[in-house]
């Protein structure tokens, strides 16, 4: 192992391993957040998958939004009803922070990594609007303000109960897209997304099924949602309740609706312009899930934009490495938006 890789790989589980606040939570297969019922009459798992591979056969539909409801301002931040209600009262509104550019007819729409707190990525937004673009940045489902009274993390948005996490992040998917067809209503002509780790991830599931995102930059990728989960060093108190409940395999089908993987074919014959970043010594987004979606593009040969920061997962949010992640994500939104 080289000097500079070590080094790397310290810092990033320094970073990782300061968090002294992650809870360990019990295994659930929670059908009840799926429509599913609790007596399946079958092995739970079987239940799920079938649920899952019927999501992604018929993910157009899966992933369809219904019309914008409830929609409220308060300065520059909008708030809206979320399309995908649940039992927790703090979660059942969406909060959008805009950062609105004088005239601007381009928008760009920035999703905050897992556990984001209230600044994050506040500094590229206000970047984006100097640059001419009003962002428009979500507020994850379970983040800051939208987590249950007494939750210090977002554990309810991934964790190791199997049909909440389907739940919530598809809902982040509809609030996204929901917000797309807000900008659109509202005259922006042209739309860019920025996602970041689990934001790159619900990015990347809305610019595949949703045609008025014209352009996307998404930061950290990984082919499975289940894989990162099982193996990333950040989740890795997630795996522990997992491991003896579930295997990898049979979990990477359950959360076949959440992976990239299965949604790099929708652009065949799209013209969209979208760049994938990933981080050389990354230990959460492995460089080898990464490479399992570039070889999906190889496969289907398409075209496909790529950038290789020398950090890791937790060090790109630092300097030098965040100036450079901020520079190849404005440089090629100020090229195609």
């Amino acid at each position: 192992m080289g000097i500079y890789r070590f080094l790397m790989h310290r810092w990033e589980r320094k970073l990782t391993l300061r968090d002294r606040n992650r809870r360990v939570f019990p295994y659930n297969w929670g059908l009840e957040w799926i429509g599913l019922p609790m007596d399946t009459g079958s092995d739970p798992v079987l239940a799920i998958k079938d649920y899952a591979e019927k999501a992604v056969l018929s993910s157009r539909r899966y992933f369809e939004p219904p019309p914008i409801q409830g929609v409220q301002y308060e300065g520059d931040r909008l708030i809206f009803d979320t399309p995908s209600p649940g039992p927790h009262e703090e979660n059942l509104r969406v909060r959008v922070s805009l950062f609105p550019a004088a005239a601007s007819r381009k928008a760009v729409i920035v999703v905050p990594q897992w556990n984001a707190d209230s600044e994050s990525h506040v500094g590229l937004c206000r970047i984006l609007q100097r640059m001419g673009y009003t962002a428009a940045r979500l507020t994850l489902p379970y983040h800051e303000g939208r987590k249950p009274r007494g939750m210090i993390r977002a554990d309810l948005a991934v964790g190791p109960n199997i049909g909440r996490t389907l739940h919530a992040n598809r809902q982040a998917v509809l609030e996204v897209r929901q917000l797309v067809r807000w900008l659109k209503n509202q005259g922006f002509e042209k739309i860019g997304i920025v996602g970041t780790s689990l934001g790159s991830c619900i990015s990347y599931l809305c610019m595949t099924h949703d045609s008025d995102i014209d352009v996307g930059v998404f930061n950290h990728v990984s082919a499975f949602f289940a894989d990162v989960v099982w193996t990333g060093l950040s989740t890795r108190y997630i795996r522990w309740t997992m491991e003896n409940k579930i295997r990898l395999e049979d979990l990477r089908a359950c959360w076949a609706p959440l992976s990239p993987w299965y949604y790099v074919d929708k652009f065949r014959e799209d013209p969209r312009s979208h760049l994938l970043i990933t981080a050389k010594y990354d230990l959460t987004f492995l460089p080898e899930l990464s490479e399992k979606i570039f070889d999906r593009y190889r496969e289907l040969d398409l075209e496909f934009h790529h950038t290789v920061l020398p950090c890791g997962h937790y060090t790109t949010a630092h300097f030098p490495h965040n100036y450079l992640d901020a520079w190849h994500v404005c440089r090629f939104l100020k090229k195609e938006l």
